[in-house]
């Protein structure tokens, strides 16, 4: 979802700011807001974003500023403030009609994947979306096997813009089609099959793969 089908960016700045913004309100920060430090471990779940943006703080007050983080997120997503990637729906029609079915798996939580979900009227052509949330190891690599073993997937394509994307699809014997997109790291793209620098590049891509699920 985030740095792939949604531009995070765009509501990524102006969420964190507000969260820092509440915990200067609470004396719990008192220098500038870490976006530049969370642009750079942008796609890891949650969890490990606080671990690193608020080392010296508790768990207890990690997960509550992970709360209010997400409060803020939906809330600017509902206002209008974030934005699809320039040809999401397009690719998403183009390749529902050549019999392909589209899953999301993130490492976003539930509740913010599914408001953008709704927003974006996405489930016109996603068949489900799932959140790292529902796996118990954070991995996306594990996130995709379960995906794989419910609609009992044999083959397709994983494509995202970062290592943890480039990982699931090759461990679990997927095409690995890395988005040279805003979040997106010449190291990580450099390990996918494929780089694309627009979703539309995927109408040529898909057919030469015979990519059924």
């Amino acid at each position: 979802m985030d740095g792939t089908l949604f531009q995070t960016n765009k509501i990524l700045e102006i969420s964190l700011e507000d969260t820092f913004n509440h915990l200067r309100s609470l004396n719990k920060w008192d220098t500038v807001t870490p976006i530049d430090k969370y642009r750079q471990i942008m796609g890891v779940p949650l969890p490990k974003v606080w671990e690193t943006l608020l080392p010296y703080h508790s768990i207890e007050e990690r997960e509550q500023t992970d709360a209010y983080f997400l409060e803020r997120l939906i809330e600017n997503i509902r206002d209008g403030k974030g934005a699809l990637y320039p040809n999401v729906k397009e690719i998403f029609t183009f390749i529902k009609e050549h019999n392909c079915s589209i899953y999301i798996a993130s490492n976003g939580l539930s509740q913010y994947l599914k408001t953008i979900v709704y927003y974006y009227n996405l489930d016109n052509w996603v068949t489900e979306t799932f959140s790292i949330q529902q796996i118990d190891s954070l991995n996306k690599s594990d996130l995709v096997r379960s995906i794989l073993d419910k609609y009992e997937i044999t083959n397709g394509a994983v494509v995202g813009d970062r290592l943890s994307d480039i990982n699931a699809a090759k461990a679990n014997g997927l095409v690995a089609i890395g988005c040279n997109f805003d979040f997106a790291k010449d190291d990580e793209l450099s390990q996918a099959d494929l780089v694309i620098d627009d979703l539309n590049e995927l109408k040529t891509i898909l057919p030469k793969l015979k990519v059924h699920n």
